[in-house]
């Protein structure tokens, strides 16, 4: 026998169903669709759903046969491999890489000073400072390229990151997947255009506040919470970032990273949960949707 459901519940089931073959939630908008999705169920009919972990849905957005033909082709020719927090990929120009589990941290670097002539001798060596460019979430792709005086390089941003690479030509082997590929990288080159849309403003405060938009309506999960379980709280970045990361990437310092965080959390733009994850509250993501 079945309960009778409202349209939106039933839209919940569809949704629910796409993720469990492998459809990646996107946006914040999907992922609370979900979240509400799952919490509509009743125990018995969660008992039906196959066993997932909480970060499967994440992580699960190829189909399973095709990607585990993948990963199966990877491990029979030595492509694929586990890096520690922070440890540096070994990534070179002209290779696709896929990141299986954990995420990826893309840094870039610039030889370029205004301040040494370059018709001089006179050299000034001093390490040149990292940029964040954002992140490579768990099945997703990525690249490096390489052009002077630029230099990008690829870091795991958290333990036990799975990467596994291919050159250009093995996607052959899946032309469905090729075409996932080149969705995946379109995708990312949209958010790079949003992302570059929120550091062009004035203001430092607004470019931190556009930049942690972004970062958790595309990475974010739901933190519920603490004194009713079934409500969302927000929705925080699943792994942290320091604030002199944060600093680079918005092309301020770290000391005005912390002060700026400071002013957003007192006027509730923003939270933070555990160790020091930051959370945009569900009121925020409601007003971007």
């Amino acid at each position: 026998m079945y309960n009778k459901r409202s349209n939106e519940q039933i839209a919940f089931y569809s949704f629910g169903w796409l993720a469990l073959l492998g459809v990646k939630p996107t946006s914040l908008t999907q992922r609370h669709s979900l979240h509400l999705f799952m919490t509509s169920l009743s125990s018995a009919e969660r008992s039906l759903l196959p066993m997932q972990s909480p970060s499967s849905f994440s992580e699960a957005s190829r189909p399973f046969l095709t990607w585990q033909r993948i990963l199966d082709w990877a491990q029979e020719h030595y492509r694929c491999r586990t890096f520690s927090k922070d440890e540096r990929i070994p990534a070179r120009p002209g290779l696709l890489y896929l990141v299986q589990r954990g995420a990826i941290r893309m840094v870039g670097t610039a030889q370029v000073s205004a301040t040494a002539s370059q018709l001089t001798s006179r050299r000034i060596n001093r390490t040149p400072e990292e940029a964040f460019l954002g992140f490579v979430g768990a099945g997703q792709p990525f690249e490096i390229v390489a052009q002077s005086p630029f230099t990008l390089q690829a870091y795991a941003h958290v333990d036990q990151t799975a990467v596994l690479w291919m050159y250009w030509h093995d996607l052959d082997n899946w032309p469905h997947f090729r075409r996932e590929v080149m969705d995946a990288f379109r995708y990312q080159h949209q958010r790079k255009l949003l992302w570059l849309s929120a550091l062009g403003q004035r203001r430092t405060i607004d470019r931190l506040l556009g930049f942690l938009t972004l970062l958790i309506e595309e990475y974010g999960e739901p933190a519920m919470s603490e004194t009713d379980p079934d409500v969302i709280r927000g929705y925080c970045l699943p792994f942290p970032l320091t604030h002199a990361q944060i600093g680079s990437a918005i092309g301020s310092t770290r000391v005005t990273v912390t002060r700026l965080m400071g002013k957003l959390r007192q006027r509730g733009l923003i939270l933070t949960q555990g160790d020091n994850l930051i959370c945009l509250p569900a009121e925020s993501i409601n007003r971007v949707s």
